[in-house]
């Protein structure tokens, strides 16, 4: 079998004008990046607005493994199986990350015969969305800096200054650092580094509705405190302007397609684990203008993805999901019924059935919202008959649907059982709530999420936490939306727990104020904004050949 970037480099994809044509976008709105890739100019959409919204289908997983789970490759290839039988259809993806590209979990844009292109660029540089949503990020920071060094007009206090320096890559040297050591006349202090996807320029793209949104988000942005505790925002250094401008281009959908030349927007990555994980609402909102159903991702399990696409992402769209489709696999279910990686190719149907309970918590945490559902099982060569009947039969029990999907190996015919699936879920009826009233203070939001999606018997608040959660309240953010950042390995905040925790406690180490994004970063256990690399990290195997060829990215 071909490897990934292998079958992605087999196909030669079709002109960029030709997949617009599909989605009636005009070559005026198209701004190209090569042949194959583009941005699209929503102000050449003069119908947009007059258009009715096509139905919306989420698709998430239950807790991932090192097994993987194909949840990208079960959005890419849910695209192509509804246009096998016969759907207008898009998806909305999230740019991949270099940190997991060179790193251990990889890229963004499927896998087999599910896959969307051109995976080289998009798993890159792309067409720069990272580099000036980092550049918009850092250039706060020079501000920053430079207006304590020029004066401080503003009071700012060195040691409360939130606002972090960002890079899209792995590296745990720059968590803490100290800056401002070469300058008699600065003033040094510590500083921290955050991967891209989690910073607050990242998030604020992806909630934004359009450039002037994005600007008054950037304006109530706080990034540091004065020495007598009152907030200071981006609209007081006033860099909002620039900011914007730097992110002029990186605020357009990106325009792709898939390996059977269906339409793809890829715009905006927020991680999951440690951000709100979804792609932006701008190409989500185009897309449902577009299309009349639009298959987008969350990343990681729905303890954090879909919870923080049905109660953050949705309320900021305007839009809801009018299906779910939840990833299991019979390797994951072993992996939480405790089977070593090494053995996961033997069959253990008692395994399986431990690991169930897993992809219960799930079922459970999407039906909280009131929005049918479907479990798609990704197939593997070493599935047995009887391991993936035990799950058949399982999700009959629990009065759910269920399909299996083969869209890595056989592409859109391999999801079009799972296709019509989706369809006949799209057309009941869909009493979507979000989990708690915004109105709710940032504390009871923090205890409703581990109360009903983690179950857990309660939280626990460091000292730090506790005095932010008294500043919150001083300052008016207590009713803000809250963005909890915890492991993706477990649905409690302990990477060793798996299947179904009971009986744990939930630890808010900190919290952190991301007031242009509407929400309140909640820091869970021992999670960090800002990964390390593995012993054996991905960019110790990927290589260019003379003829420019790409090889081992995937």
């Amino acid at each position: 079998m071909k490897t990934d970037i292998e079958i992605a480099q087999s196909i030669q994809g079709l002109p960029i004008e030709e997949i617009a044509r599909k989605i009636d976008i005009p070559s005026s709105a198209l701004e190209l990046y090569g042949k194959t890739k583009a941005k699209v100019n929503l102000s050449e959409l003069g119908y947009f607005d007059q258009k009715p919204n096509g139905k919306l289908v989420l698709v998430t997983a239950l807790t991932p493994t090192k097994a993987g789970e194909g949840k990208s490759t079960t959005t890419v290839g849910l695209v192509d199986g509804l246009a096998t039988i016969g759907q207008r259809v898009m998806g909305c993806l999230r740019e991949p990350s270099l940190g997991p590209v060179f790193g251990v979990k990889g890229g963004a844009t499927g896998g087999g015969f599910a896959q969307v292109i051109p995976m080289e660029d998009i798993n890159l540089h792309f067409t720069g969305d990272m580099h000036a949503i980092t550049a918009a990020n850092n250039l706060v920071s020079a501000i920053i800096d430079n207006h304590i060094y020029q004066g401080n007009a503003l009071n700012i206090n060195p040691e409360r200054i939130s606002w972090k320096r960002c890079m899209d890559m792995n590296d745990r040297a720059l968590r803490n650092v100290d800056v401002a050591l070469d300058d008699k006349k600065a003033t040094p202090r510590r500083d921290h580094f955050i991967i891209t996807v989690a910073s607050p320029m990242m998030a604020m793209l992806c909630l934004s509705k359009d450039i002037q949104d994005f600007k008054k988000r950037v304006d109530r942005t706080i990034v540091a405190y004065t020495y007598d505790d009152k907030p200071v925002t981006i609209k007081d250094l006033q860099v909002t302007g620039s900011v914007a401008v730097l992110m002029k281009d990186a605020i357009k959908p990106n325009l792709v397609q898939t390996l059977e030349g269906n339409p793809v927007f890829i715009h905006g990555g927020p991680f999951a684990n440690i951000a709100h994980g979804s792609n932006s609402i701008i190409a989500t909102r185009t897309a449902l203008k577009l299309a009349d159903v639009v298959v987008t991702e969350a990343g990681f399990g729905s303890d954090l993805g879909a919870q923080k696409f049905m109660d953050i992402t949705s309320r900021a769209g305007d839009f809801n999901a009018d299906a779910v489709v939840l990833v299991a696999t019979v390797r994951a279910l072993k992996m939480h019924g405790l089977v070593a990686y090494e053995n996961l190719k033997e069959e253990n149907v008692e395994a399986v059935q431990s690991g169930l309970a897993n992809l219960e918590r799930h079922i459970e945490i999407i039906r909280q919202y009131n929005v049918p559902l479907v479990v798609a099982l990704n197939r593997f060569i070493s599935d047995s008959e009887e391991e993936i009947e035990l799950v058949k039969k399982y999700c009959d029990a629990k009065g759910v649907a269920f399909e299996i999907n083969e869209s890595w190996a056989k592409g859109g015919q391999g999801a079009a059982d799972l296709a019509r699936a989706v369809i006949k879920l799209i057309n009941n009826k869909n009493d979507y709530h979000p989990l708690y009233s915004i109105d709710l203070t940032v504390q009871a939001k923090i205890e409703q999420i581990a109360k009903h999606i983690y179950k857990a018997k309660g939280v626990q608040y460091t000292e730090k936490a506790l005095s932010q959660l008294k500043e919150l309240e001083q300052l008016g953010l207590d009713r803000l939306n809250v963005c909890v950042a915890k492991t993706q390995a477990s649905l409690s905040d302990d990477p060793k727990k798996l299947g179904a925790p009971e009986d744990f406690e939930i630890t808010v180490r900190e919290l952190n104020v991301s007031s242009g994004a509407d929400f309140i970063v909640v820091i869970a256990g021992s999670i960090m904004t800002m990964p390390g690399l593995s012993k054996d990290p991905a960019a110790n195997h990927i290589d260019i050949l003379e003829n420019n060829e790409i090889i081992g990215l995937f």
